[in-house]
């Protein structure tokens, strides 16, 4: 039910918009160090969902390498990022700035590349996680 409401949030004309960003290394390591700072509490570094606060939440955080995340649009993936998802525990994260804009993009491109996670990608973004005392 949530994936439902979740495509029905999204308002049409931003379902078909493209990624502005030109895909590249140096973009795929800004998202994907940003995600494992912000992202990884919740939907755990490889995307799994497999995280104390992500199981916890109603409905769970999604493992966002299975097709029900991989088959939306980028306009989908870059909404949700940006205005979050309601009546989940699904945050706005958007700022409205040019910059954070470009940080949305940089996360879709590496919420595409979550199914192809290398073992050095991992070990990079565990080094990047939030400590806790």
């Amino acid at each position: 039910m949530a994936r439902a409401v979740r495509r029905w949030a999204v308002p049409r004309d931003v379902r078909r918009l493209p990624n502005t960003i030109a895909a590249g290394r140096d973009a795929l390591a800004r998202g994907r160090d940003h995600f494992a700072r912000y992202c990884a509490t919740c939907h755990s570094n490889d995307g799994s969902g497999d995280a104390a606060i992500g199981k916890a939440l109603f409905p769970k955080a999604p493992d966002m390498r299975q097709a029900s995340t991989q088959e939306l649009t980028d306009g989908e993936l870059f909404y949700i990022v940006e205005y979050g998802v309601r009546f989940t525990g699904m945050p706005a994260w958007g700022d409205g700035s040019p910059e954070g804009e470009e940080l949305g993009w940089k996360l879709v491109q590496f919420i595409r590349h979550l199914p192809e996670l290398t073992a050095e990608e991992l070990q990079r973004m565990k080094e990047l996680n939030p400590k806790v005392p």
